[in-house]
């Protein structure tokens, strides 16, 4: 396998995992963890948002088994054309809270999934070349 598409399928992985412990937050630690990881949110809010919170967990834990799913493909073209879908998915949500929560909490989604998007770019270019 090529240098560019073991990189894109491990950050694949990464982000995978990344959007398991969103999920996980989301659905069961938002009134524990929430008011520590969004500090300049008002604690009280936490308790109040707890089903919209468990709303977006359930929408994270797609992003993961999406992303996992296309790790098990064997088809490499299947395998990246999945990969690709999910990873848009991931950076359009990622773009979303990045304009409507806090800068930060939108790039820790968009970032990774646009480097795994151009590493997974690159591989099909280069091997198709």
């Amino acid at each position: 396998m090529k240098p560019a598409k073991t990189a894109a399928l491990a950050l694949t992985a990464l982000i995978a995992l990344l959007h398991l412990y969103i999920a996980w937050f989301e659905l069961f630690a938002w009134t524990s963890r929430g008011p520590v990881v969004f500090e300049t949110f008002p604690p009280e809010l936490f308790a109040q948002t707890t089903v919209m919170a468990a709303n977006q967990g359930v929408y994270n834990a797609f992003l993961a088994a999406g992303l996992i799913w296309s790790l098990l493909i064997r088809d490499p073209k299947w395998q990246a054309n999945i990969a690709a879908c999910f990873l848009i998915f991931v950076a359009i949500a990622g773009a979303a809270a990045a304009l409507t929560i806090a800068l930060k909490t939108g790039m820790v989604q968009l970032l990774p999934a646009l480097i795994a998007l151009a590493l997974l770019a690159l591989s099909r270019r280069n091997a198709g070349a």
